[in-house]
């Protein structure tokens, strides 16, 4: 069954050979652990713990993780080794900045079987954990293979996900039948595991950890520098765009009233060039990295773009509305936990469908405004302080009532690995 697989594999290599070659000249991701891509990661020394393989393909996976593994970092019955894996190459820097420190951080390899088998025989985990999805039929057949358990956590299907796994069910099912446990987002997502052939023993409901990540807070370090470094007027409105997606820009750029000050901050790397050729006389952070050059206490123009990484949190920060991006186009939507949890009154467009049941929970409690016009939404929030100010509060009472999920997770990994289950039912 492998052999197909690494078969269909090899053909789309071949066929979109001169698509992504072009697409990762364009992008520069060709700039990339490529030996660990092909599951040549170096060989973890022995270690008397359980090593617990914990994999997020991107950043937004990756900060999911972050109390789960202080968590179990902090563990001592029984003690965990953690090993931390990402795919992309943001995911990568993110884990690195993140977990560097205290543990190791490996790439995660393409889905041909013996990249796969190398990779998993070098790391040598008694786990496989997978935030949100994430799993492949080969890595699902090596891991069977060895008696590694294979876990989903913060488990989630999107509606395309499962339209296409649907599709191909004959071929995904057994993969799907394999996984030892899934611990899911909402009833929703369970039951689409189920579906596609995850024995209903195996499935629970979790809730989602990404509400676990956030603190209730006013003030970020850093957005003080950030704010000087642009040149950003704290005397007049300042509205941040956050993980916008092609078109979102334009969009805001176009219906921003004269007086409020609009932060742009693309999703994607690859698109800081795009965005910042939008209009002419755009402030770039990466243009400004030390401070605002020789212009002493004044002010920039009015219209930004942060193009460097980690630095939305910030970007929030200073935001007197904040407006969540992917959102006003089929792109799924973006995480507007963060906003909410920093105080800030948060707009999200209606195409949220990858976060639909965090955003019915804000919008259900009042936490949130859901809007086909953001920057309509946005002079309603800044001309009545009383109505933002009650967002916030309902927004945070939110959060508040939904955290806990990490710790169901916590457990869960645990008990499995106390059990030393090797994946059968």
């Amino acid at each position: 069954m492998k052999r197909r697989y690494d078969l269909l594999y090899a053909i789309g290599a071949i066929v979109s050979s001169p698509v992504l070659a072009f697409g990762l000249v364009r992008s520069g991701k060709w700039r990339t652990d490529w030996r660990g891509r092909f599951g040549r990661t170096p060989e973890l020394p022995a270690d008397s713990r359980a090593t617990l393989l914990l994999h997020g393909v991107s950043v937004g996976e990756i900060n999911a993780t972050r109390e789960l593994v202080r968590r179990l970092g902090e563990q001592s019955s029984p003690p965990v080794r953690l090993v931390i894996s990402a795919t992309t190459n943001t995911g990568f820097d993110r884990a690195v900045e993140l977990f560097g420190q205290d543990h190791a951080v490996v790439r995660f390899p393409f889905d041909f079987s013996w990249m796969v088998g190398r990779f998993l025989d070098r790391i040598r985990p008694q786990a496989l954990v997978l935030m949100e999805l994430e799993v492949w039929p080969n890595l699902a057949q090596e891991c069977e293979a060895r008696g590694i358990p294979l876990i989903v956590i913060n488990g989630r299907l999107s509606d395309s996900s499962f339209g296409t796994y649907r599709w191909a069910k004959g071929w995904v099912r057994p993969m799907f039948d394999s996984l030892t446990a899934v611990a899911a987002q909402t009833e929703e997502y369970a039951e689409r595991f189920r579906e596609l052939g995850t024995p209903p023993d195996r499935v629970s409901v979790t809730d989602n950890m990404k509400w676990d990540t956030v603190v209730l807070k006013d003030e970020v370090e850093g957005a003080a520098e950030l704010a000087f470094a642009m040149g950003i007027d704290s005397s007049r409105p300042l509205v941040v765009a956050g993980s916008t997606g092609p078109g979102e820009e334009a969009l805001l750029i176009r219906e921003r009233p004269e007086h409020v000050q609009l932060m742009l901050v693309p999703r994607k790397p690859e698109r800081f060039e795009e965005v910042s050729r939008l209009l002419p006389g755009m402030i770039r952070r990466s243009h400004r990295p030390d401070g605002f050059g020789s212009f002493e206490g004044g002010v920039g123009g009015d219209l930004f773009v942060l193009d460097t990484m980690g630095e939305l949190t910030k970007a929030y920060a200073l935001a007197d509305v904040a407006i969540v991006g992917r959102s006003f186009v089929p792109l799924g939507g973006s995480d507007p936990i963060e906003p909410v949890a920093l105080g800030k009154p948060t707009i999200i467009g209606p195409r949220h469908e990858n976060f639909r049941d965090v955003v019915s929970a804000l919008d259900e409690g009042g936490g949130i405004r859901v809007s086909e016009k953001p920057m309509k939404a946005a002079m309603e929030l800044l001309s009545n302080e009383a109505d933002a100010r009650k967002m916030v509060e309902a927004g945070r009472e939110v959060i508040l009532r939904r955290q806990g999920a990490t710790e169901r997770h916590i457990q869960m990994l645990l008990d499995l690995l106390e059990g030393g289950t090797d994946g059968s039912a």
